[in-house]
C-alpha cells in the first residue's frame, strides 16, 4: 500500500470523528460553571434584582393547571418552555397558559437526544414546534431551550434560522429524580441561585420520574419566599433584562 493510499485511508476514518465533535462540541455549554463564567446570556444572567422562573417540558393537563393555580396565588408569571407535540395534544393547557399571563417559549419539538447530527430534521422540528407556539399566542415566541440543556451545532444553527434566542439556566431544583422532595428541590435551587439568575424547575413529569412535579409544586411558595426574601423580584424571561 502507498503512502498516499494509508494518507487517505486515515482521513476517512478521522473524518467521522471531526464531524461527531463538531456537532456534539458545542453542547459543553450544558456544564453550569464555563456557562455562567463565559456566556452569561446563554445562563439567563438577567436584572441583578431579577430572578427568571422557568418550568419546562409541559403542558401537562393534569400537572400544569396546578402550577398555574399556585402561581396565581403567589402572584407570579413564568416562562414556560413546551413541547409541540404536548402543545399540539393539550392546545387548551398552553392556552390558558398564556390567558393568565405567562410566556411561552420553545422546548423543540419532542424531548429527544441529539446525538447524530440532523440538521435538516432539527430546522423542520424547531420551526414545527416555534408555530405550535404561534397558533396559540399569535407570534412567534423568543426564546428557545433544548431538551437537557443539549445544544449542538446542529440546534444552534436551527435556531438561529427560525429566529430563537438560545437560552439555558444558572440554577435548577434537580427536581426530576426519583428521590425529589420539596426539601431538596427548595435546597438545591437556593444553592445556586443569585439575583440576575434563571431557575429551571419541571411543570411535567413527560421526561422526568413519574409524579415528580409534585415535589416541585410543593416547593415552589418557598422558592419564590426565599427570592423575596432576598430583595428579588421572580417574575418571566421577558421582563428579566437577559444580557
Amino acid at each position: 500500500m502507498s503512502d498516499r493510499s494509508r494518507a487517505l485511508r486515515a482521513a476517512c476514518a478521522v473524518a467521522p470523528l471531526a464531524v461527531a465533535l463538531a456537532h456534539v462540541g458545542p453542547a459543553a455549554t450544558w456544564l453550569p460553571g464555563p456557562r455562567r463564567r463565559w456566556l452569561p446570556g446563554l445562563a439567563g444572567a438577567g436584572r441583578p434584582g431579577h430572578v427568571a422562573l422557568t418550568f419546562d417540558d409541559g403542558p401537562d393537563p393534569v400537572s400544569t393547571p396546578r402550577f398555574l393555580d399556585a402561581l396565581d396565588d403567589l402572584g407570579v408569571r413564568a416562562t414556560f418552555f413546551v413541547l409541540g407535540e404536548s402543545v399540539a395534544r393539550h392546545p387548551g393547557v398552553a392556552e390558558e397558559t398564556v390567558r393568565r399571563g405567562h410566556e411561552l417559549a420553545v422546548h423543540g419539538w419532542a424531548h429527544d437526544r441529539p446525538w447524530l447530527p440532523s440538521p435538516v430534521r432539527d430546522a423542520r422540528e424547531l420551526v414545527r414546534a416555534a408555530r405550535s407556539v404561534r397558533d396559540v399566542t399569535g407570534r412567534w415566541p423568543y426564546w428557545y431551550r433544548p431538551p437537557y440543556g443539549i445544544l449542538t451545532s446542529g440546534r444552534w444553527a436551527a435556531a438561529r434560522r427560525a429566529g430563537l434566542r438560545p437560552v439555558l439556566w444558572t440554577a435548577w431544583g434537580k427536581d426530576w429524580r426519583r428521590d425529589a422532595t420539596p426539601a431538596s428541590v427548595r435546597r438545591t435551587a437556593a444553592a445556586d441561585l443569585r439575583g440576575g439568575g434563571t431557575l429551571l424547575l419541571h411543570d411535567s413529569d413527560h421526561a422526568c420520574a413519574p409524579g415528580s412535579w409534585r415535589a416541585t409544586l410543593a416547593a415552589l411558595p418557598a422558592v419564590v419566599a426565599d427570592c423575596r426574601a432576598a430583595g428579588l423580584a421572580v417574575g418571566p424571561l421577558a421582563g428579566h433584562g437577559t444580557v
